[in-house]
């Protein structure tokens, strides 16, 4: 039991990621079905983020009551940075990013985000990079890896993928002529706008948590934060449009609150407990999953179709990913040994130093007071 119990502990984290990216999959799918029936993205994730307020604050308050610390303007300064970074900004760019293209494309446009954690992590002196180091090296050619494959999504179609479920289908991306240039631009651009804030609310968060432990709260004042600042967001894009705000039992109903929930309410919360264990970087390596479960899923509900260029285009961004990943876990793995090793060697030194300067001033000491020690004894 005990084994047992030790290999689920080891598993957990592994687990709770890959949840994560099945429940940001349904979201894709979901949301773009919303979308597509005419759904404001701006009421959308205002919709949203009032449905995870109203399912996490009664946990955040009761369970949270004991470990959440006192609140100051600094960390409250820090909340509202993050609920505009990913609440307001990346989820209605990657709305209207998904409004453009695909949910298959924009699944695939997010797995950047690792690169541009690394990007963004540079600039600021958060990462180190030393050209001659194979680890950097290594994260530079996949940061590179990735944006090749993101312009290889974008610019190259060639032909249809078929598969065994999609044949003789016709789709509503074909019978239109296909995603337009144009859009696709667009959408790329959008989308990679947001992933660069998507990025910075993952590092915020993780530095946020140091100072505010407490993930449920945590979770909730960056939804009730979001669904504030969504709401006036919404208002001034949306003006004069009262019929916008409507909603019935339908799949835009079904969009808002199973992205509530599992999306912004869970994901914020499971990804905040993974990355005070494991790190942002560990959170984002499992990106791809995401963007394969939604190629699936939404040629069988969407029909959509692939084309080689966004195969081809997906694999070298899943490919530059995890090279990514391999120069930075190789990273965090070298100067934790460095950094065990040299302080033995300072402990052993100042220990050596300790015991000569007791010794001698203890020989030192002894004659005036008429007894005699040999240096073994003093010591």
């Amino acid at each position: 039991m005990e084994a047992v119990r030790e290999l689920y502990n080891r598993a957990k984290p592994f687990l709770a990621v890959i949840f994560l990216q099945f429940g940001l999959a349904g979201m894709d799918i979901l949301t773009k079905m919303a979308l597509n029936e005419g759904m404001s993205n701006y009421v959308f994730v205002v919709y949203r983020h009032a449905v995870a307020t109203l399912v996490i604050a009664p946990f955040a308050i009761i369970l949270d009551k004991k470990i959440r610390p006192k609140m100051t303007l600094s960390i409250f300064a820090k909340l509202v940075l993050l609920s505009i970074l990913e609440p307001v900004i990346d989820q209605n760019l990657y709305s209207i990013g998904l409004k453009y293209t695909t949910a298959t494309f924009a699944a695939a446009m997010s797995n950047i985000l690792p690169a541009i954690t690394f990007i963004m992590a540079w600039i600021f002196r958060l990462e180190k990079v030393k050209l001659t180091s194979i680890r950097s090296q290594a994260k530079i050619i996949g940061t590179l890896a990735t944006v090749a494959g993101a312009m290889i999504m974008t610019l190259v179609r060639g032909p249809i993928v078929e598969l065994f479920w999609t044949k003789g289908i016709a789709s509503h991306e074909s019978q239109s002529g296909g995603l337009d240039l144009s859009h696709a631009i667009k959408g790329s651009i959008m989308i990679t706008i947001g992933c660069f804030s998507w990025a910075a609310f993952m590092i915020l968060q993780a530095i946020t948590l140091r100072t505010y432990p407490a993930e449920l709260s945590l979770t909730a004042w960056i939804c009730l934060l979001g669904t504030t600042e969504g709401a006036i967001v919404a208002m001034v894009m949306e003006r004069g449009k009262t019929a916008v705000w409507a909603i019935n039992w339908d799949s835009k109903f079904l969009a808002a609150v199973y992205s509530g929930i599992f999306c912004s309410g869970l994901a914020y919360y499971i990804q905040g407990v993974i990355m005070k264990d494991r790190g942002p970087v560990f959170v984002t390596a499992f990106n791809p999953l995401s963007m394969v479960i939604v190629a699936i899923i939404s040629t069988i509900i969407l029909r959509e179709q692939l084309n080689l260029g966004r195969v081809l285009g997906a694999i070298v961004i899943v490919v530059g990913v995890y090279i990514v990943l391999w120069g930075k876990s190789k990273d965090r793995k070298s100067p934790s040994t460095d950094e065990q090793a040299i302080p033995t060697q300072e402990m052993t030194h100042e220990t050596k130093i300790d015991k000569e300067n007791l010794s001698q001033t203890v020989i030192h000491i002894n004659p005036s007071i008429g007894t005699t020690a040999t240096k073994d004894e003093s010591i």
